[in-house]
């Protein structure tokens, strides 16, 4: 067989450590690979490259399309962009999918059924990146939620959930608070749910849906939700089923994917030798899936499972009365290279036969587009001041054709309908409508924003308010 060549990132932290312990293993098993290795993460950072990843890494990456990637450590503050981040985006990434299942009784959890997928998606919601500081007491993330996006991977998962035989998939947002962001995801789920009778679909609120996942992991099936909910999520659902030092990761796109552990690089204990490398090694058994190599990824899976339930544990599962053996990071990877070929017995073993082979397509709908108007604008000040001064200040302005409705500070309504009440400081959040409920024009703003700079006041940002087939695109103030 033809080796298919796969890029390789040791990483930082103890990640250099799991990954020589994943490829030994996957060396041992004559896995038909080559790789190319890529230098990621602190050291390039250091080097003033703000991904952590130089240009001539990222066409590796393209050429061989597939990238097995150890944990990095990003610098806090600086600019500095995760590198996750910036792959699933270069790359188009747009669906990470994390496994999660109990090991028990070989290692401990109080959930000994739990087997659920947590499919998150990975390309939009606070993750974009988009961040401003908009005064010097008030900075701002942006939450971006697309139609597109959202589609994209609530198709996906429930692609998977048919493929893979799965019964029922759960949509988590927080839709009862972010009724536009986080309401579009739930919208577009129960659209798409309906093309799929055979599989059950319902909804949890985030933060119930979180503390179900810890309490009754084994009522889940697949979970799809937004980027930073999938994040914590699959933390917890990893912590709860015995340990996050043990589950792998994929990051799916049309045309590239990227395999990991989903814990992080843990410098606290690099260089002892005491890392668990399960999570690299199970990120890459999905690689070999995906790559076709599913004989492969099962002699690798099964022989890891067996050494699971011989009870050769690294410390972060060891168990007295349970495990046999306490090992080393690079002990765990030879155990497992003794028992290629063997099966586990109290584990149910993988039969490559029984894998399916069908690679998930997402087709997205067609939708015509909304007809959108302007009928109001937010307008951002950084002034330091008091709400009666500013909203007198602005009442007194020539505004054109707008006029002041409502102030805000930090989302707290202070002014609304000239009803003020008394609050102070420099964020300020001022909307403006048409006298006679018209619409409003780009020329109306640029008066609105001319006479405010006139009368001293300093403008940060604007938004305009829209409607979309005449329903409302933008959240009301409380009060108005």
């Amino acid at each position: 067989m033809q080796k298919k060549r796969v890029t390789i990132a040791y990483g930082d932290g103890i990640g250099p450590e799991i990954m020589d312990a994943a490829i030994k293993i996957l060396k041992a098993a004559n896995v038909p690979l080559e790789y190319d290795e890529i230098q990621v993460g602190q050291k390039m950072f250091e080097s003033g490259f703000e991904s952590g990843i130089n240009p001539e890494s990222w066409g590796i990456l393209k050429e061989n399309k597939v990238f097995l990637k150890a944990p990095i450590t990003t610098p806090q503050g600086g600019g500095f962009k995760s590198l996750n981040v910036s792959a699933r985006k270069n790359l188009g990434l747009f669906a990470n999918v994390r496994p999660v299942r109990a090991y028990a009784p070989f290692v401990r959890t109080h959930h000994p059924e739990m087997d659920l997928v947590i499919i998150r998606e990975n390309e939009e919601d606070l993750y974009a990146g988009i961040e401003y500081e908009l005064s010097d007491e008030v900075v701002q993330s942006l939450k971006l939620i697309s139609r597109k996006g959202s589609e994209k991977i609530v198709r996906y998962a429930f692609e998977y959930a048919r493929i893979n035989g799965r019964k029922k998939v759960t949509c988590m947002t927080k839709d009862n608070i972010m009724k536009l962001a986080d309401g579009l995801f739930h919208r577009v789920f129960d659209e798409v749910a309906k093309e799929y009778p055979g599989i059950e679909a319902n909804h949890k609120i985030i933060d119930i849906g979180s503390a179900l996942i810890a309490d009754s992991p084994e009522d889940f099936d697949v979970v799809v939700t937004l980027n930073l909910y999938g994040d914590i999520i699959s933390d917890i659902a990893a912590q709860v089923a015995g340990s996050v030092g043990m589950m792998g990761s994929s990051n799916i796109g049309a045309d590239y994917a990227m395999f990991e552990a989903i814990h992080g690089s843990a410098p606290d204990i690099s260089g002892q030798g005491i890392a668990n490398p399960s999570g690299l090694i199970n990120g890459a058994i999905l690689m070999l899936y995906h790559l076709g190599l599913s004989k492969d990824g099962a002699k690798v899976q099964n022989a890891w499972l067996k050494t699971l339930e011989d009870g050769v544990h690294t410390g972060d599962v060891y168990k007295e009365g349970m495990s046999t053996r306490r090992v080393t990071t690079m002990e765990f990877a030879e155990a497992v290279i003794e028992r290629l070929g063997q099966a586990p017995t109290n584990f149910k073993a993988i039969d490559p036969s029984k894998l399916y082979e069908e690679s998930i397509k997402v087709s997205l709908s067609k939708k015509e587009p909304k007809e959108k108007k302007v009928v109001g604008v937010d307008v951002f000040l950084d002034y330091q001041t008091s709400s009666e001064e500013l909203s007198t200040r602005i009442n007194a302005l020539e505004l054109g054709s707008l006029y002041l409705k409502v102030i805000s500070n930090r989302g707290h309504n202070i002014y609304v309908n000239k009803e003020v009440k008394p609050a102070a400081g420099r964020h300020w959040r001022c909307r403006f409508f048409h006298k006679s409920d018209g619409d409003v024009s780009n020329a109306d703003i640029v008066k609105l924003l001319s006479a405010l700079n006139g009368g001293g006041l300093s403008f940060i940002k604007m938004e305009s308010l829209n409607t979309f087939d005449s329903k409302r695109g933008y959240s009301l103030a409380p009060g108005e």
